[in-house]
């Protein structure tokens, strides 16, 4: 038996205490590994939960993965196992080998608080140290300014491993530092505010995107090291542009190596299979009404926010946490103790997260991936709120494009589709999503799915953009819907960048980064992106012609941008619209603008108010509407 220190320890009986109560915050400091350089001797701090262990090892490339070479012992009561490993540095390889006190169960473990782990399909932990010096100064100071609910926020969402690859090196997908600059000049080209990665965090099968996690504290080691992660956010809020990460503590995938079953019991998910069994992704539920389970989790969301200095969370499959009965048959699922459907420790744990999260970042956002009408997801806990900041408005995305893949001439009788939003659009802070979800498993790309000749499918891929970003709403957009992919994502693929040699997806690029310069310069178009206050209809009734016309508005009187679209390829040529003020007004977009690829038709420059009463206004414009198009007006 080689030697195991147990003299050494970063747990105090306080730091033992709070982690049963599941009110610890920091573990990731405690639990782990952790290097420790003494004045006698240098080595790692090894330290697990696993109450239902008889005897725990850590084994690895140190002792040649031999098992019981070096013993943990337990501490105190807290079903915690510790010890100190002199020699083993950083970059070592390590499992834990467990033997449960049930059935003889034996079995080796990664370790869940892991910082690095080795690359897929390998499965070992790696002791890691932290260490990064940071150079984002400017923009931790100041970037409340850029994540309050009155910012503009336009989010470009990424997937890692197929936003770009290098063809001459057998298609792989570019790391961490090589993505670095390069997304960050895309970014800063197309003018998106905040970047969006799906799940970074380690993952055994890359076909999940990410969203089978089993590293909750480690980066996946396909794309480099943390380090190099952390280098990547570092770029991009030098550049002014804020990171959110995707996180997911709905469920976790049962692989061997990993959470589940951990310790010869079921520690992290429920034993019911049917409370810890999901039935559409095949994995476990952790289960929130376990103290250590929810700190757990709890301290994966704050160790991201604090080491790699994340500016939000976006939460994944928010619905699948707070309904007992979720994707269930009736014999599949248990009521709570009142009888309902509601799960009141994920409810409850989810308003904590929100909570601690708030209280330590004030300065960034939590975002809901929620698809129910749950009321009062984004708001606070005191209201009787979930706590997010932001929410994921699913139906504006599903009726949106529901409408828009129809035929122009069936349009007018389903007005309804895109007008319905605003019966809900301020219940909730909402983020309006055109995501990877629209674009996979046989739905094709969005400029795919558009009706119509070629020119067509590019003037309504235009018009849904200028729509969204006239929406009240913060914006998300999928990678490659910026320049008009036409292909369904693949994951395993990279984007088809040769389209932009195209003039057409040239076009739709333009459009896009114009859009997010408008959205962005535009107080009117952001400032009250969650407040009634902020949108009013100029004419909502004109299904005949399949035409909308709104206002948006700034918090300063006066602050008008005026957004028309019409959704037919028919050219509307003196069109009266109500107006709120007298003057000028300035056609500051038009999606029919040749340099985007449309026809060129537009109000050169813009059009005169008139003393001429229309739709409640005292004032009105007479304007040319061009084919399948949005058009913005400004008052000068």
């Amino acid at each position: 038996m080689k030697q195991v220190r147990h003299d050494t320890t970063l747990l105090t009986k306080d730091d033992l205490h709070l982690f049963n109560e599941g009110n610890h915050f920091r573990l990731y400091h405690k639990l782990g590994s952790h290097l420790i350089k003494a004045h006698d001797m240098d080595g790692t701090y090894f330290a697990v939960w696993a109450p239902d262990a008889d005897e725990v090892w850590v084994m690895g490339d140190f002792n040649h993965w031999h098992k019981r070479s070096h013993p943990l012992r337990p501490r105190d009561n807290a079903g915690i196992w510790e010890g100190f490993i002199p020699g083993i540095g950083h970059g070592a390889l390590y499992k834990y080998h467990i033997h449960s006190r049930f059935n003889g169960y034996r079995v080796q473990k990664a370790d869940p608080f892991a910082f690095s782990s080795e690359t897929p399909p390998k499965t070992a932990s790696i002791v890691w140290d932290l260490a990064y010096q940071w150079n984002d100064a400017p923009w931790m100071k100041t970037r409340h300014e850029k994540n309050r609910l009155t910012a503009p926020m336009s989010i470009y969402e990424v997937h890692l491993g197929s936003w770009k690859r290098v063809p001459q090196d057998a298609c792989r997908s570019l790391n961490y530092r090589e993505i670095a600059h390069q997304l960050t000049d895309h970014v800063l080209k197309t003018g998106f505010t905040h970047v969006e990665f799906l799940p970074v965090m380690e993952h055994p099968f890359f076909g999940s995107w990410g969203y089978q996690t089993t590293g909750y504290f480690s980066p996946s080691s396909r794309y480099g090291t943390p380090q190099d992660f952390m280098y990547l956010i570092d770029q991009l809020h030098q550049a002014g542009i804020g990171v959110i990460l995707d996180w997911v503590p709905s469920h976790f995938p049962t692989d061997d190596y990993a959470l589940a079953y951990f310790d010869g019991t079921h520690l992290y998910e429920h034993q019911d299979r049917r409370l810890g069994y999901h039935p559409d992704w095949k994995s476990a539920i952790f289960n929130y009404g376990r103290n250590e389970v929810r700190g757990f989790l709890l301290n994966s969301a704050l160790f991201w926010l604090d080491k790699y200095h994340a500016d939000g969370l976006r939460v994944d499959a928010v619905a699948s946490m707070l309904y007992l009965d979720y994707s269930r048959r009736s014999s599949d699922w248990l009521p709570n103790k009142y009888g309902g459907k509601e799960n009141i420790d994920a409810i409850n744990f989810l308003r904590r997260l929100n909570e601690e999260v708030y209280k330590n970042y004030p300065d960034v956002q939590t975002i809901a991936e929620e698809s129910t009408d749950w009321s009062m997801v984004s708001r606070p806990n005191y209201l009787g709120g979930l706590g997010f900041g932001l929410k994921w408005d699913m139906c504006w995305m599903h009726d949106t494009l529901q409408y828009l893949r129809k035929g122009p001439v069936h349009r007018k009788y389903h007005q309804n589709d895109i007008t319905f939003r605003m019966l809900y659009a301020f219940h909730e802070n909402f983020v309006l999503p055109l995501s990877h979800d629209e674009v996979v498993h046989g739905k094709g790309s969005l400029l795919g799915a558009m009706p119509g000749d070629e020119w067509q499918k590019y003037a309504n891929l235009r018009l849904l953009y200028g729509y969204q970003f006239g929406q009240p709403g913060k914006k998300l957009l999928f990678m490659g819907s910026e320049f008009g992919q036409w292909r369904e994502w693949q994951h395993d693929e990279s984007l088809d960048w040769h389209l932009l040699e195209w003039g057409p997806h040239q076009g739709i690029q333009r459009w896009v980064a114009d859009l997010n310069r408008l959205y962005r310069g535009e107080k009117a178009l952001h400032e009250k992106d969650c407040e009634p206050a902020g949108f009013e209809w100029i004419d909502c009734h004109d299904a005949d012609n399949s035409i909308l016309a709104f206002i948006r508005k700034g918090k300063a009187a006066g602050e008008f941008i005026l957004i028309v679209c019409n959704f037919t390829p028919v050219p509307r040529h003196d069109y009266r619209l109500g107006a709120p003020k007298d003057g000028f007004w300035q056609e500051v977009l038009n999606s029919d603008a040749k340099e985007y690829g449309g026809s060129g038709l537009g109000n050169a420059g813009g059009v005169q108010a008139q003393a001429l009463a229309c739709h409640g206004k005292p004032w009105s414009l007479e304007v040319t509407l061009p084919p399948l198009a949005v058009v913005f007006f400004k008052n000068a």
